[in-house]
């Protein structure tokens, strides 16, 4: 039998990896939303006003578990959801799920079209590109990875398609991932039913990328 969520017990998402927030709530019964809001350069300001408004009319005690979209993308954003999820789940002392910004856009492909891989491509600083392939698990929910998230040059990442031995469907991200973060909370609580409850302190960001590298910085 899967892990449930108790009774009146939520699983709430971020996702903050691109200027675009997303924020989802669930109790995986009859009681699902999420948002999202395009800040730009305002999601520091603005994440925990919005983070406090839209969990209403449910409160922090509420909350059986926390998800958060940990990378790649954004270095400020990125850091910003996951230092913020990993504060909460240690204040309210509930399982933090960090999850692959990458896998939760092909967890939305997938639920589309479950046939092939999803190779996948978001785009980077200095000319490179984050990728990764994913596949349905052997158990039908969830995700294999097949190809860990990385960052490569576009050339490399072209010949690696070239020289993949299993068909593939290419997908290629926005730069506004905000909704996805309902994959997010739905990747998450896979994760739940089988049993993983993860300390908070396990959560950490997935850059790809360092800032200081940027010839521009410094």
């Amino acid at each position: 039998m899967p892990n449930l969520l108790d009774p009146g017990k939520y699983g709430l998402a971020l996702h903050t990896t691109t200027p675009e927030l997303g924020i989802a709530l669930s109790d995986f019964t009859d009681d699902s939303r999420c948002q999202t809001w395009d800040l730009g350069h305002d999601l520091s300001t603005h994440l925990h006003q919005y983070l406090a408004e839209f969990i209403k009319p449910q409160t922090w005690a509420d909350l059986a578990f926390i998800a958060v979209a940990k990378g790649p993308g954004g270095f400020t954003g990125t850091r910003i959801g996951v230092v913020t999820a990993r504060t909460l789940a240690q204040q309210m002392d509930i399982p933090l799920f960090a999850v692959s910004t990458l896998a939760a856009v092909c967890q939305e492909e997938l639920a589309k079209n479950s046939g092939q891989a999803i190779a996948i491509q978001l785009p980077a600083h200095r000319g490179e590109i984050f990728v990764a392939i994913y596949q349905v698990s052997s158990t039908g929910s969830g995700l294999t990875q097949l190809l860990p998230d990385t960052v490569m040059k576009p050339e490399k990442w072209q010949q690696t398609l070239e020289n993949w031995p299993n068909s593939y469907q290419l997908v290629q991200a926005s730069d506004k991932l905000g909704a996805s973060v309902s994959s997010v909370l739905q990747l998450a609580y896979l994760d739940w039913q089988n049993g993983l409850r993860p300390h908070w302190s396990e959560a950490l960001p997935f850059y790809g990328q360092h800032p200081i590298e940027d010839k521009n910085v410094g």
